[in-house]
Parts: C-alpha cells; sequence; structure tokens
C-alpha cells in the first residue's frame, strides 16, 4: 500500500471518531513513518488519550496503556524477575512491551519512572535485573501531559522531551467541532473500527523514508534554524542535534503522505513548532512564548 493511500484511509477512519484535529492526526502519522515517539500536551478532555488510542485501533499491532500516577514503579512499566511456583526465576514484562505503548499524563509520574523510559525511548530496549531485552518492532510511544498549571504535574526532564522527535499541542476544539463530536458520540456503538494497516507495511513504510531525497538547500534551512535557537536572546538552552535529524526524518515522511519525494521547505515549516517547541527553554523574563520565539526564527531566515 501507498504511504498516501493509507494515510488518507487511516484519516477516514479516524474522522469516524474524532471531530478535527486534523493536523494532530497527520503529524502523529508523520511520526509513526518517521518510527519516533510522540509527546501530546493539551488541558484535559482534549482527546488526547482518544486520539492515541484511536490510532493503534486503525493498527493490526499490539498497544498497551499506562496511566502514569504519582506512584507508578519502575518494575510497573518494564516488569520484573519473580520466583514462580516452581522455585524457579521467571521474568514477567511489563506493557512496555508491545508496538504501540500510550503513556498517559506522563508529566505525573515520578522522577525515577520517568527515567525508566529513556533508554526504551532512545535505545529500543530495557533493562532488568542486568538482562538487556529488546522491545518489539515496531515501538511508538504516545506520551500525553497536562499542562504545567495543572495540579499534581511536574516537567519533564529535557533529556527526557529530547527523546520524543515531536510534540503536538491540542488545543479546545472549535463550537463546529464540539457539535460534531456530539454527533459521533451519539452514534459511536454502530460504528466499527477497520484495520488498515499491518505491522509488515509500517516496517515497508518506515523503510521507504531513505529513498526521499533531502536537497542541500533544505538541509541548510534545517541547520540554520536549529542554530538560531541556540542564539536567540530569549533563549536559556537551544536545541540539540536531534532536533536536526527529527526534522530530517518528519520532513521525509510528511513528504512520503503527500506523495511527493523530495522535502521542501514548507514541510520544515509545519513541523517547526512540533520538533523544537520541546527542545527550548526559554527566559521567564523574555515575555515571549516559545512558539514566539520559533515564528520569529522563521521570519528572520530567508524565504
Amino acid at each position: 500500500m501507498e504511504v498516501k493511500e493509507a494515510y488518507q484511509e487511516i484519516e477516514n477512519e479516524l474522522k469516524k471518531h474524532i471531530a478535527g484535529k486534523s493536523d494532530v492526526i497527520k503529524l502523529l502519522f508523520i511520526s509513526l513513518v518517521a518510527n519516533g515517539h510522540v509527546l501530546l500536551e493539551g488541558v484535559p478532555g482534549v482527546a488526547k488519550t482518544t486520539m492515541s488510542k484511536a490510532l493503534a485501533d486503525v493498527i493490526d499491532a499490539d498497544f498497551k496503556r499506562i496511566q502514569c500516577l504519582p506512584d507508578l514503579s519502575t518494575s510497573d512499566v518494564l516488569g520484573e524477575v519473580l520466583i514462580n511456583e516452581k522455585n524457579e526465576l521467571e521474568l514477567k514484562k511489563g506493557p512496555i512491551f508491545t508496538n504501540i505503548l500510550l503513556m498517559d499524563e506522563l508529566n505525573r509520574a515520578p522522577p525515577k519512572t520517568m527515567g525508566a523510559f529513556l533508554e526504551a525511548l532512545e535505545e529500543r530496549q530495557v533493562t532488568i535485573s542486568g538482562q538487556d531485552l529488546k522491545l518489539p518492532v515496531p515501538f511508538m510511544a504516545i506520551a500525553t501531559q497536562n499542562p504545567l498549571r495543572i495540579e499534581g504535574t511536574e516537567p519533564l526532564p529535557k533529556v527526557l522531551a529530547d527523546r520524543f522527535i515531536i510534540k503536538v499541542e491540542v488545543t479546545y476544539p472549535t463550537m463546529q467541532e464540539e457539535e460534531e463530536m456530539l454527533s459521533l458520540k451519539e452514534s459511536e456503538e454502530k460504528v466499527e473500527t477497520k484495520k488498515i494497516l499491518t505491522i509488515p507495511e509500517i516496517l515497508d513504510m518506515q523503510g521507504r523514508i531513505k529513498s526521499v531525497s533531502l536537497p542541500e538547500d533544505i538541509k541548510q534551512y534545517i541547520t540554520q534554524i536549529v542554530n538560531a535557537s541556540r542564539t536567540e536572546m530569549h533563549v536559556v538552552m537551544g536545541a540539540s542535534p536531534r532536533a536536526d535529524l527529527a526534522f530530517m526524518s518528519c520532513g521525509k515522511a510528511k513528504a512520503l503522505i503527500e506523495g511527493r519525494n523530495t522535502v521542501t521547505k514548507d514541510d520544515i515549516h509545519f513541523l517547526a513548532r512540533p520538533v523544537l517547541s520541546h527542545r527550548i527553554a526559554v527566559r521567564s523574563t523574555g515575555g515571549i512564548g516559545v512558539n514566539g520565539i520559533i515564528d520569529g526564527i522563521l521570519a528572520s531566515l530567508p524565504q
């Protein structure tokens, strides 16, 4: 199946359950094709979890969910070695051993448990009792987080946030979208979700990334944006080199989704906020939000 065709089918299927949010759905699928992880941020009730589960429902792959609470332990995530009825050591694998993992309200988890995700997100493996265990292929983590003004939340360490290929802001729906949501919920029980993609098809799409061209001028444009994030006067910490790689992978995935074999500046503009917003630390006295800084960087560069 062509990537563009698969995306159109998935979008149509998700629209049976989700009102609006076209850009969010597109970014989720871009991340899947780019073999990356996604951080969804928004207030409670704006369908972050619903969209994550809906994406998993249209893929014929294993899906698990972890509800991140202040008492969530490392073993609750990774698993542990236990003594079974035969008095033998037995590995009980945790929910992280799956194809698509939903980490709900990640910024409510304790720091030690957040740290347990680092190896999984970066290396696609975990270590239990000194034993390195590979995670299933493909492995995609979708984490949701509430804004920091919500009680009980903690800021994600930048070293953890940097492992997510993009961060997507999920905003309140428009009135029209809310009306559509009520109609969808009214008839939801009658709608069956169809499986669109299999694991081999996902792996094939991820492999096609290599066939998409990244012109020299686009490479230069990406590095200019990332470098500017480090020198902007209101920024304490700019984007790491992972931002360059995220622009490249997601840019190629977006081109595939749209039926093209070359990345353009428009692709990079579309991805700028999702790629950079969680990688930049802004001075509290700057008076400019992180998105304002990103927009300013784009405006300052030759178009």
